[in-house]
Parts: C-alpha cells; structure tokens; sequence
C-alpha cells in the first residue's frame, strides 16, 4: 500500500495539471447531473415498526382526508385587552379570516372553525385554526405562502393579535450555516498553525472539492434513491472534517520531509506513502462505522449512511493534495520548517530553538511526559465535571417553544401556552 500510494504522490506531483483537470471534469459531470436532476431529496421520513410510524399510517388509512403528508397550520386569534374573541363583532372578523385562509390556496384541504370545533380557550379570549393542506410543506408556492401571510394580515388589521406555527409556514430565511462557520475557524487555525497562506489553503481547497463532488452526487441521485434531505448536510459536515484532517496529514508530512533534506517530487511521494496510508485506514474505518447505520434497520439512517460513506475525502487526498503541492512546492514548505531545516542539527541535540528558548509545545510535553498519572486523573477529573450537566439532560424533539422570541410560531406557542395550558404549542398543528 505504502509503496503504490509513493508513486501516486510522485506521479501527481509530476503531472499536477492533469490531475488537476481530471479532478475538475469530474466535478463538471456530477454538477451536471445534479443541476439536470428532475426532483429534488425529500424533507419527510419514515421510521418502519415504530409505533408512532404504525398510528401515522393508520391515520392515513382510516382518516385519508386528514392528509397526513400534507401540510399544515395552526393559526392563533387573541382578542385585544378587556374584550372577548366570542364577541360578535370578533366572530365576523374570524369568519373573514377563515374564507381568507381557504383561498389561500387551491390546496388547501380543510380549514377548521374554533367555534364549531372548540378551540377557544375558557376565558373566551384566545381561539385557534387548524389548516390542513394537500400538498407537502416543499411542494407550496411562493405564491400560496404570500396569501396566507396576506390572511393574516388581514386580521390584525381588524384589531385581533393574529400569529401562525406550523410547516405551511415560509421557511426563515437560513443564515451563516455551521458549516461556513467551522470551515472559517479551520481556516484561521491553520493559518496560526503552518505559519504558510499556501499550506494552509490545501487542506481547505481539497475539502471543498471533495464536498462539492459528494453533495453534487448526492443530489442527482436523490430522487432515485427516495434520499432525506438531511443526507447532503451530514455528508458536507463530515467532508469537510475529514476532507481538511486527511489532506493536512499528507501537507504536514510533506513539509517534515523538505525539512529532512528530500526534494520536492519526492518529499510529496514519501507523504503519499506514509500520511496518505494512514489516510486511507482512517477512510475505510469512517467507512465502515457509516455503512453500519444499516443495523439500525431505519431506511433513512441506512440511506444517509451509504451517501456519506461515499464521501471522496480519501481519494482527494491521495491525488489532489500531492498535486496542489507541485503547484507550489517550495510555498508549501512554510517558513517555520525552512528555519526548522536549518536548524536541524542544533535541534537533535537539544529541544531549544536558536534563540535558546524552549517553545511552549515542548514545556507541556515535557509537563505530562514528567507526572503522566497526575495529569490523566487531572483529565479526567475535568472531564467528570464537565460531563455533570448531562446528569440533568432532558431529550426532546425540538418544537416551536425553541424558536427566537421575534418569530411569529414562538408568538404563537407563547399564546397557545398561556391560554390552553403548557405542551399544547407541542401538538401537531391539525
């Protein structure tokens, strides 16, 4: 293994620029296909021989027009201060409320009355509308979400304090994703690290390539293969940890060999040799842990498993990162291991650097290599404490009592809560 993965180094640095574009028409064609793709992953899921699964299905057997796939609202009316929403004046504002949200849109399967179905809250002022469409939330119209908010609107242009919950609902506007986020920290990090803007940046290039191709992959075939929706995030998520850990491997085994004295072409194949096996092994364990959702035995597990299994980290780092290296092979070294191979001898005899100070790494290596039972029950002592939280962990499926206190479903939970009691902002919308 070590010796083919040496010539892969040696001949990807040699021949970077076709590695290069073998790398880019390969992710032209999975664009492609992603971007020709008719349909688009699917936001629902089922859970086989669970019993919430067995009571959804016969839901939809025995109550077929309670559309169980399809989306829904929960619309909350509170009356102003002093004054009642069974008032008639309110109840002809709530009737013009009701034909709006039916002509929201020409999906909408139901519509509920509060006074007939007995939604209102015991003091009278607060009543609450079921809205059941026949569509999926993913298959409405920017259009179906403006006259529902426009439905709305007109409530509380009657006076009435009107808000929604629910997955008929617009989705918010996504910010700064957690993956932007890590993949900026990863950059800073590795910047203080490798004291190199040209090493630092490898890692980061090739996890994005890697990402772009599984996530491009995995969209072309979702239709296919009935994927959730979550699939391309946990393969983005792993492909970057993995893609930028295995690519700084192979980089930072490059750079100890250009300190040793070994030229270019040849410190890039002993980094494929050595790194890149360890790469390789730590691939296929990834590999492994993530195919063996299937025990599970719950399809969308099982399904989410198998794409991200098929992450290309590995691969990108045995072809692309050794190829990146001859575009910049002497920029990749760093200034730190220039100074580092200079150094060299001074440093085999002694740990100090050539100013006669010892660098911080070395201080606490040197601490732990001293009092290693101290410092392991130190460690875990600090890890108990951190842990003791978790003793007093409540799980749960997140709701809408989560959301920010600005959003219009937390509103809504908040009325809900105080009128009809606490867990009811939980229930299902219809």
């Amino acid at each position: 293994m070590a010796t083919f993965l040496h010539r892969i180094g040696r001949a990807a640095f040699k021949r970077h620029w076709l590695t290069l574009l073998l790398w880019v028409v390969v992710l032209g064609a999975v664009g492609a296909a992603a971007a020709n793709s008719s349909e688009s992953a699917t936001s629902s899921f089922t859970l086989p021989g669970t019993e919430a699964q067995r009571a959804n299905d016969l839901l939809g057997e025995k109550f077929p027009t309670a559309n169980v796939e399809g989306a829904t609202a929960r619309v909350v009316l509170r009356a102003p201060d002093g004054e009642k929403i069974t008032s008639s004046a309110h109840k002809a504002d709530i009737a013009a409320i009701l034909e709006g949200l039916r002509d929201s849109s020409s999906g909408v399967a139901s519509v509920g009355d509060p006074f007939v179905g007995g939604t209102v809250s015991e003091d009278g002022t607060t009543a609450y509308v079921p809205v059941v469409y026949k569509a999926a939330a993913t298959e409405l119209t920017d259009g179906d979400h403006e006259r529902f908010e426009r439905a709305l609107e007109d409530g509380r242009d009657a006076g009435l304090v009107v808000e929604a919950s629910g997955s008929a609902l617009a989705p918010a506007e996504s910010g700064v994703s957690a993956e932007a986020v890590g993949f900026a920290l990863a950059a800073v990090i590795l910047l203080m690290t490798l004291g190199s803007l040209v090493a630092a940046g490898l890692p980061l290039v090739t996890a994005l390539v890697g990402v772009a191709v599984n996530t491009s992959a995995i969209t072309a075939v979702s239709a296919a293969f009935d994927l959730n929706s979550s699939t391309s995030t946990l393969a983005s998520m792993l492909g970057i940890a993995v893609g930028i850990d295995y690519a700084l491997f192979i980089v930072s085994r490059y750079r100890a060999e250009r300190a040793a004295g070994h030229g270019p072409r040849e410190a890039a194949g002993r980094a494929n040799g050595t790194a890149g096996s360890a790469v390789v092994f730590a691939g296929l364990t990834v590999m492994i842990a993530l195919v063996g959702l299937a025990v599970v035995d719950l399809p969308v597990l099982t399904a989410m498993g198998m794409a991200a299994a098929g992450a290309v980290a590995v691969l990108i780092s045995v072809t692309l990162v050794p190829a990146m290296l001859g575009f910049a092979p002497e920029r990749s070294r760093g200034r730190t291991r220039a100074r580092m191979s200079a150094d060299a001898p001074d440093r085999a005899r002694s740990p100090r650097n050539k100013r006669g100070k010892v660098s911080l790494g070395e201080r606490w290596a040197a601490l732990i290599l001293r009092r290693p039972v101290r410092v392991m029950v130190a460690a875990v002592a600090a890890l108990i404490v951190i842990a003791l939280p978790a003793s007093r962990l409540e799980l749960g499926l997140p709701d809408d009592g989560s959301q920010s206190t600005s959003s219009t479903q937390r509103k809504a939970y908040d009325m809900l809560s105080e009128s009809f009691g606490l867990g009811v902002g939980s229930w299902p919308a219809a």
